[in-house]
């Protein structure tokens, strides 16, 4: 995510626009943030979790949701587009414009949105009663960063650089393999910095 322009606009006034936007924008207390394009590393990741989750979760009332489904946190008047998420809640499926209860929440790292997903994001989703895991994933080598919420409404955080490793989602049951969510990516530093035109 680059910040665009900056507007001062109503929670009403943002979703009105985002209906007819061609460009996603995110929304945090009057502020709006365009969204700019993703890298091959940073799809990929995020589409190789979406599809284990999605695999795993079949037999389950959970659904998961690539990045064009907005969440809604209405307690930080913000709704994010995150990389992935994951809800099993009944009403969640009954909204088509954004979900309100995600369970779990991924965010993929790239040097525009990693201050903002480590800080004023996570600040905000933390206020999400519902959530009980976020991961940050990062585009530039394997790391993943998952924060699970404690009984004691804290955040304890497990990071994982190992392509042994196994990541546990308690809440959701699961446990998936580190290696699958890098599988077949050539991670940001491994690409060259310019692009060609042809």
């Amino acid at each position: 995510m680059a910040v665009a322009e900056k507007l001062k606009l109503s929670c009403t006034e943002y979703l009105q626009g985002e209906e007819a936007a061609a460009v996603k924008h995110e929304y945090l207390d009057g502020e709006v943030w365009a969204m700019v394009g993703a890298s091959d590393a940073h799809v990929s990741i995020a589409m190789n979790l979406a599809f284990l989750l999605k695999q795993a979760l079949k037999q389950s009332p959970c659904r998961a949701y690539i990045s064009d489904m907005k969440v809604n946190v209405a307690a930080a008047n913000a709704f994010f587009y995150p990389d992935v998420l994951v809800s099993c809640n009944p009403k969640d499926r009954d909204n088509r414009l954004f979900k309100q209860h995600p369970v779990f929440i991924a965010e993929v790292l790239s040097p525009s949105t990693e201050a903002f997903d480590r800080g004023a994001k996570f600040a905000a989703y933390r206020q999400l009663d519902s959530l009980q895991s976020y991961w940050l994933i990062d585009s530039r080598t394997q790391a993943i960063d998952c924060f699970r919420r404690t009984a004691d409404n804290a955040w304890l955080l497990h990071s994982h650089t190992g392509p042994g490793d196994k990541l546990a989602i308690p809440e959701l049951n699961l446990e998936l393999d580190f290696a699958e969510i890098y599988a077949d990516v050539a991670l940001d530093s491994e690409q060259p910095l310019t692009a060609t035109l042809g």
